[in-house]
């Protein structure tokens, strides 16, 4: 038998190198930027009304021809009908 080197190869422990926790990338620090996370004022809008949602769907549910988006509307339109007890 041949002799090879590749048995006297001693694997090398990961001791050594940079700390990743980023999918392999290193670890970035901000600096205290506090602006991030936040956005702003102008861009907040408040939160749709249920009514108008619902209403929203029924458009949906007219005009589009996916039926994903269909079956989804379709749901949406019955969880709240089934919340206010109007469903029969």
């Amino acid at each position: 038998m041949i002799d090879s080197n590749l048995s006297k190869i001693k694997p090398k422990l990961r001791t050594q190198g940079r700390v990743t926790g980023n999918f392999g990338k290193s670890k970035v620090r901000t600096y205290g930027n506090s602006e991030l996370g936040y956005t702003m004022k102008e861009n907040i809008s408040p939160p749709t009304i249920r009514s108008e949602y619902i209403r929203r769907m029924y458009e949906v549910l007219d005009t589009t021809s996916d039926l994903k988006i269909q079956r989804f509307a379709y749901n949406e339109i019955r969880k709240y009908l089934i919340q206010t007890n109007q469903w029969n």
